[in-house]
């Protein structure tokens, strides 16, 4: 490795992900400061980002961090956590749902966890601020924000009549996840632009590019936070095979998510003391809380073969059709897989706060990477929104390379495994409702002939066998007042000054539902509080 080279800025971002590309946009609008934005991964340049159907493609390849958790004792396994490594992270990878979780979920990080200003009065004019949706409007949405929302212009006719049959189960159809309510079932709106993915590279980042006081700089690994006392000075990092230090003037941003950013502070001595000698790295502020409190959400998927339709979006994914979205962005290449879904109570019948999130459509979706059916089939995942375990990211080797040991802890809390049970037997139940009924064969996972039949002691089997993330993980850095808060509610890192971390690690609790578009909205948050503090 050559020598050091330093430069100066006014703010240094890391991470050009869901958050920091949205800081990058907000920061540089300023002409009067110089913003740095590092990002590990490469340009978002790869055809496969922008395709929504060529979603499950990106995963293992170098758009991909490519994490996986340790070994999980009671599947006796390990889980692929895919994290985009790119310009927009993961939100250039992701499914593109959007939705926002609920007022309670915004009200508990304020009056739970001492998250002053984060209640959903407070949130809901960011999510507009950065909101173009093109069919809803106020009071819950936006329309001239830089991330465009849109009912998804391709939906297999199964998805619908999937949601037909759930309103006839018994659930409310609900046209707005992201509105008064998330509760019912309906077609999910996506981050996408005329059936063409949205990411936050796109939507914030690339109209800023143009500006000569913002500076991006692709594959740029930050290896430590370099630190004047208990002063946040900058970043050092590394960019082909130099290493190069980043003065920050007035402040330093980490916006890596929920593995990255814990992994740096913990680089740079920010941390559990007794953990950071065990990897032989030297205090310099006593953090207990980093990398702690991280919350993921699982998901259980029920698989059946179908007749009576026409191919599963998969099997439609042909050259006349990737021609099709070239050329007008419709057709099965603009389908996002998760089509369809539901928000529901299934321990409290009388609440009116979901506790299960269903996501599915016409295809495998999401089977851990480790079954490719070679039939037609139909995917319902099951999501528990609230779980119980917290587990931890933390330090393999003082490496900055080495990717660190990621322990979510599923299933070490019984209860989690009951509300996804529950929640199974309502997408079973769901299934046995005309339309959807009709275009069913013979179940494809759990495999057998009447999964009624299943006891529940199956039905947690089949959970521990075939759950996998659901690509939420959040709270490693959380915000608030506790004991293992890492962020006060201005988002800056406790006993270090000019030091901020902007993404869904500060979320003391994970959201009930899909975190991109809070991050994007923390992100929003933060630019404006950012701004806003003296010179």
């Amino acid at each position: 490795m050559t020598s050091t080279r330093t430069e100066g800025f006014d703010y240094v971002i890391v991470g050009a992900g869901s958050a920091g590309c949205v800081l990058a946009d907000r920061l540089s609008r300023d002409d009067r400061v110089r913003v740095l934005l590092l990002e590990a991964g490469g340009p978002d340049t790869d055809e496969l980002i922008h395709i929504p159907a060529a979603l499950g493609m990106l995963f293992g390849s170098p758009s991909d961090w490519s994490y996986r958790t340790l070994e999980q004792p009671q599947p006796g396994r390990t889980f692929s956590w895919p994290r985009g490594k790119t310009l927009g992270g993961s939100s250039s990878t992701n499914v593109m749902i959007y939705t926002r979780g609920n007022r309670h979920d915004y009200d508990s990080w304020r009056d739970e966890h001492g998250a002053k200003g984060w209640g959903y009065d407070d949130v809901l004019p960011y999510f507009m601020q950065s909101e173009s949706n093109h069919r809803l409007g106020e009071p819950y949405h936006g329309s001239n924000g830089p991330l465009h929302v849109e009912d998804r212009v391709y939906t297999h006719e199964l998805s619908q009549s999937w949601l037909d049959a759930a309103v006839k189960w018994g659930l409310d159809r609900n046209d707005d996840f992201a509105g008064a309510s998330p509760v019912g079932a309906g077609l999910y709106q996506v981050t996408c632009h005329h059936g063409r993915r949205w990411s936050t590279a796109d939507a914030y980042l690339r109209p800023a590019l143009g500006r000569s006081n913002l500076v991006v700089r692709t594959s740029a690994l930050a290896t430590k936070i370099t630190l004047d006392g208990a002063r946040a000075a900058g970043v050092t990092y590394v960019r082909n095979g130099q290493e190069r230090t980043a003065h920050a003037d007035r402040e330093t941003l980490l916006c890596g998510g929920s593995i990255n950013s814990p992994q740096l502070l913990l680089l740079s001595g920010i941390g559990d003391p007794d953990e950071l000698h065990d990897v032989g790295i030297d205090v310099r502020v006593p953090l207990p809380g980093v990398g702690r409190n991280l919350q993921d959400h699982l998901m259980t998927p029920v698989v059946w073969e179908t007749q009576n339709s026409t191919d599963v979006v998969r099997d439609l994914l042909t050259p006349d059709n990737l021609q099709r979205w070239r050329a007008h962005g419709d057709g099965p290449f603009a389908s996002n897989y998760g089509e369809v879904g539901a928000f529901l109570n299934v321990t409290d019948g009388r609440s009116s706060r979901p506790d299960v999130q269903l996501v599915g459509g016409a295809t495998a979706l999401v089977l851990s990477g480790e079954e490719r059916p070679d039939r037609p089939v139909f995917t319902m995942n099951c999501v528990p929104l609230h779980p119980r375990t917290r587990g931890t990211v933390r330090l393999a080797s003082p490496d900055p390379q080495t990717p660190p040991l990621i322990d979510p802890r599923y299933f070490d809390v019984p209860a989690d495994t009951s509300v996804m049970v529950a929640g199974l037997r309502a997408v079973m139940g769901i299934a046995h409702c005309a339309p959807f009924a009709d275009h069913l064969g013979r179940p494809y996972l759990p495999a057998g002939d009447d999964l009624d039949r299943l006891d529940d002691a199956a039905l947690e089997e089949h959970v521990r066998r075939w759950s996998a993330t659901a690509y939420h993980p959040v709270g490693t850095c959380a915000m608030g007042t506790g004991d293992n808060s890492v962020v006060n509610s201005d988002l800056e890192v406790h006993g270090v000054e000019r030091l901020r971390v902007v993404d869904a690690s500060v979320m003391p609790t994970v959201i009930s539902g899909n975190t991109n578009a809070p991050t994007v909205m923390i992100a929003e948050m933060a630019a404006e509080r950012i701004g806003k503090r003296p010179r």
